[in-house]
């Protein structure tokens, strides 16, 4: 396991691994053909020759060392030969998200100063034609899809684009290969524009080092290997796909599938059998949510052999963790287990799973356990996009749950108090005492993997990298064991009326595993309690109707009946039960439509803008509050 070759930039690390497999006809990337139905095979010298035509095509348009080309791009090939092109030029990968408004799309480009923007499907070649004009810096759009009517002359289509820049390939082959070989580890890779839940994205100015140093401290940690096969669907202009399962990948000469899309991923993973999945909470999430339903609504005896499968695999879970073989009769009661009951859930996962990698969010524990005892083990993970983005990982022998592991190789993390600001205990990644705890605070990082700054942003650089070159990630947390404990976001903290600093994060992941909640976001910024907004699971709650045979005319007045108002109101009772004076939920009120992207709820990312929520939903919110004196 670890990298196939030992590399300092990106151009080395893909010219190197082209050369270990010249003449192997061994696939890099995979993708599902629109036409035939089925998954096509590009090879890495193929692989190659396409990174190659790119790279020709951009240098005749004049992009070169330090130039910005800006990508709008679902995850496909296509993606992966334009970065590449690009830095085997020298020049800047500016990644966006397809589900940005062409606004935004607008404002990262122009702030970049993307000399060439290539897009994907029509829906963002119309974004980029309505952006054009405002962004001088803009002198072409390269579009993947089909052009079926007049377009500006500044817009080429991806296969002319190709052919010409083959051409210049080969008449310029000498002097063009050569450049790869001059980008040093102190250039800068790519800008990645954060998805901040408030004010204008920053570009993340991350350099040739940050990546390369980050991806090989992953590998050490995470078992990736050249057999391995990932099924990518997470967004490629995020840092935690960008590197996990993008550079380390590749870097080990293993296969990347590029699923169709988000909504095809549960198709296409037995259609893949990938060995690792790389994903966010929330696909897991949902997963256990389909099987705890299937369950509940199954007869006494399917229930049954459900929880004593899940106990089952628990026992053996601990004792795999304690580096102990389970015994003869608890390893052959695991396997009708697995027979029984686990065998489904692999079957889905496309049976062929070594492990899973989680980040981005936190990994709610009982997902992380329950997961671990069905025989599949989630590695999740910690890090930022100023931090390129890798500084933490559960290893795949032993994974704490509720933890984001270890802190890997080359990087020191220290605890900052929040009241005086003394940094009162850090950890590097070489070391793990197992004495070690210390009190809770802003966690902050040293590393060759922190960023160089925000792009045409001093100021805010200053603010994230103080003088002793400490980078503060406004997360709080602690340590137990060697192992990093995240509580929250510093900026996510509610401050009540009664002076009580309580964290929201901890209490909606309480709810994940709710069979009838989709989503919840806690409210309580300057207020004498807390209350909820709550995104029902309408699957759910329809089966929940059918039961109680409650009629209804549709989803909204489903929600104002009786029997639905007191299944969340005994939800929100149970947990208050157990739950701090300050931390109990006093009320909460239903929502019809779920937080998203679209609705400008959530960032790209999938998390909550917690501000942009409470001002869309401000009436309901004092409503909550109203009976207060």
């Amino acid at each position: 396991m670890g990298a196939l070759v030992d590399f300092e930039t990106i151009p080395q690390m893909f010219t190197r691994v082209v050369a270990h497999y010249q003449g192997q006809n061994r696939a890099a990337l995979r993708y599902k053909d629109k036409k035939t139905k089925r998954w096509v095979d590009i090879s890495w010298e193929a692989f190659n020759a396409q990174v190659q035509a790119l790279a020709g095509y951009l240098d005749k348009r004049g992009v070169g060392f330090g130039d910005r080309v800006a990508i709008l791009s679902e995850n496909r090939p296509e993606w992966a030969v334009t970065d590449l092109a690009t830095q085997i030029l020298g020049g800047v990968n500016v990644s966006l998200y397809t589900s940005l408004p062409a606004s935004q799309v607008g404002y990262i480009v122009k702030d970049s100063g993307a000399k060439v923007l290539i897009v994907s499907v029509a829906i963002q070649l119309r974004k980029a034609e309505e952006i054009f004009d405002a962004c001088p810096d803009l002198v072409e759009i390269i579009t993947m899809s089909t052009l079926r009517k007049e377009h500006p002359a500044y817009v080429r289509h991806w296969d002319d684009v190709m052919a010409e820049g083959r051409a210049h390939w080969d008449e310029n082959q000498e002097r063009l290969a050569a450049v790869a070989g001059t980008v040093t580890p102190d250039d800068i890779s790519a800008l990645i524009y954060t998805s901040g839940t408030t004010g204008r994205p920053k570009g993340v100015m991350l350099t040739h080092h940050n990546f390369c140093t980050n991806a090989k401290a992953a590998i050490a940690v995470v078992p990736f290997g050249q057999t391995d096969h990932h099924l990518s669907f997470l967004p490629l202009c995020h840092s935690f796909e960008r590197t996990g399962g993008y550079t380390c990948v590749l870097a080990c000469g293993a296969t990347i599938s590029y699923a169709e899309s988000i909504d095809a991923v549960s198709k296409n993973l037995p259609e893949v059998s990938p060995t690792i999945l790389i994903s966010v909470p929330r696909l897991f999430e949902r997963v256990y949510n389909i099987i705890a339903k299937s369950v509940e609504e199954g007869s006494p005896t399917k229930q049954k052999i459900f929880n004593w499968s899940v106990n089952t695999g628990k026992k053996v879970a601990a004792a795999q963790s304690a580096g102990k073989r389970p015994g003869v009769l608890l390893r052959s009661q695991y396997a009708l287990a697995t027979k029984l009951v686990f065998s489904k859930l692999h079957e889905k996962l496309g049976g062929n799973l070594r492990f899973a990698v989680s980040g981005g969010a936190a990994l709610p524990k009982a997902i992380g356990e329950f997961f671990m005892a069905a025989g599949v083990t989630i590695v999740e993970g910690y890090g930022l996009t100023e931090t390129s983005p890798v500084l933490a990982a559960n290893p795949v022998t032993a994974p704490r749950f509720g933890t984001v592991g270890h802190i890997i190789p080359g990087i020191n993390v220290g605890i900052q108090r929040l009241n005086d600001g003394q940094i009162v205990g850090h950890l590097s990644g070489e070391d793990y005492p197992s004495t070690l705890t210390t009190e809770e605070g802003e966690i902050v990082v040293q590393g060759p993997n922190i960023m160089k700054g925000y792009w045409n942003n001093e100021e805010a650089t200053r603010e994230a990298i103080d003088a002793d070159g400490w980078y503060h990630t406004g997360d709080v947390g602690r340590f137990e064991d060697g192992y990093l404990r995240i509580t929250d976001r510093i900026k996510h903290m509610i401050v009540s009326k009664g002076g009580k600093n309580i964290y929201p994060g901890p209490i909606e992941e309480q709810f994940t595993t709710v069979a009838w909640i989709d989503q919840v976001m806690v409210v309580g910024e300057g207020r004498e309690y807390l209350t909820a907004l709550v995104v029902p699971d309408f699957d759910t709650l329809k089966a929940f109707a059918r039961e109680e045979n409650l009629a209804y005319n549709d989803e909204q007045t489903l929600l104002n009946e009786e029997a639905v108002r007191q299944l969340f109101s005994q939800t929100f009772r149970r947990y208050s039960r157990h739950a701090a004076a300050h931390e109990k939920i006093r009320d909460f009120r239903l929502i019809h439509d779920p937080f998203t992207v679209e609705n400008n709820m959530m960032t790209p990312t999938m998390k909550l803008k917690r501000r942009a929520i409470e001002t869309e939903y401000g009436t309901l919110i004092d409503e909550m509050y109203a009976a207060v004196v």
